[in-house]
């Protein structure tokens, strides 16, 4: 087999592409053939040790992936050789075989593309999580979604309308915003060229936004805060512009505000039956039409330096997924 493997975590440059024995799969364990697997925003972050969880070196990176079951290990009966599933490992994604906890797969029904499927749990568990369980969204209400142009904002964008509520969206170029549109956001905020809150104002008739779905942090977070209406949800989803913000705590007793944290990974591991319903009614709604992941583009394995320098640099809409041949 063949990975991208990280010695040293001081960026993607470092990475490099190895050839590796072929593991067995121990107790528990399926080994997989890699079909595709797409790049996020903690894989950005876990090769430059930024990430909260820190594997130990050496690693290959790549969360979340789509492939074939190979061979299966002792006490493995709910997968068999040659079923396709996906799964949120946290590593490995980028090779062409990965071992992974039978447990953490995902068996995938007859229809779901594996490029669909490498980039579908991590953003809709965690925009579903956030918008219904943390968020409490009811139909009528109205969204604003931050950064909704990315993999989490698009998935956030198509959940608000499966649920009956009016999506603002608002990304950082015009491209970005129509895309926006496309997915149903009912209007969208070019937040590099516009005032955000005089937007906000203008598009909710000076009440603000019921919920805020904020993956980006940064500047925008308290200018959207100001903006939101009285019992508001503030969803505090990531930080992908890079700093932490902080907030005057004031400003959630002048709203009647909620400061809401969301955190899917432990959610999936505290509440695991919760956890589980909420895959299966994600995975209807696929089904269904309802949802589907916007992939930017799909690119060979091989170019995975590439793929790390369009994610760095913001080029990626929706998500970007490396194919094995």
């Amino acid at each position: 087999m063949h990975a991208w493997l990280c010695e040293s975590p001081t960026g993607a440059d470092q990475l490099g592409w190895k050839e590796l024995p072929t593991p067995t799969p121990g107790p528990g364990e399926v080994l997989v053939q890699i079909q595709a697997a797409s790049l996020n925003f903690p894989d950005l972050l876990i090769v430059q040790n930024k990430y909260q969880f820190k594997p130990d070196l050496p690693f290959v990176p790549g969360s979340e992936w789509a492939g074939l079951v190979q061979s299966v290990g002792e006490g493995v009966t709910q997968l068999k050789v040659g079923q396709p599933v996906a799964c949120l490992s946290g590593t490995g994604g980028f090779a062409t075989h990965t071992l992974a906890k039978a447990d953490q797969c995902v068996a995938l029904p007859a229809g779901f593309p594996a490029v669909d499927a490498a980039a579908f749990i991590m953003i809709y568990a965690t925009s579903h999580h956030a918008l219904i369980d943390r968020g409490q969204l009811r139909p009528g209400e109205t969204v604003l979604v931050l950064g909704a142009a990315g993999g989490v904002g698009s998935s956030a964008i198509q959940i608000a309308k499966t649920l009956g509520a009016r999506v603002i969206a608002a990304a950082s170029s015009d491209e970005k915003c129509q895309l926006c549109l496309n997915q149903g956001a009912d209007a969208s905020i070019n937040y590099a060229t516009e005032n955000l809150r005089e937007r906000i104002k203008a598009l909710t008739d000076g009440r603000g936004p019921d919920v805020i779905y904020d993956p980006v942090g940064g500047s925008y977070t308290e200018p959207a805060f100001r903006s939101i209406a009285w019992r508001g949800r503030y969803l505090v989803v990531g930080f992908a512009a890079g700093p932490i913000p902080s907030l005057p705590l004031n400003l959630a007793l002048l709203k009647g505000a909620s400061l809401v944290g969301v955190f899917w990974g432990d959610y999936a591991k505290r509440e695991a039956v919760a956890n589980q319903a909420m895959m299966a009614e994600l995975a209807q709604w696929y089904a269904q039409g309802k949802i589907k992941p916007v992939i930017d583009r799909t690119l060979p394995m091989a170019q995975l330096p590439q793929a790390y320098g369009l994610m760095g640099s913001r080029q990626v809409m929706g998500k970007l997924v490396m194919v094995n041949p």
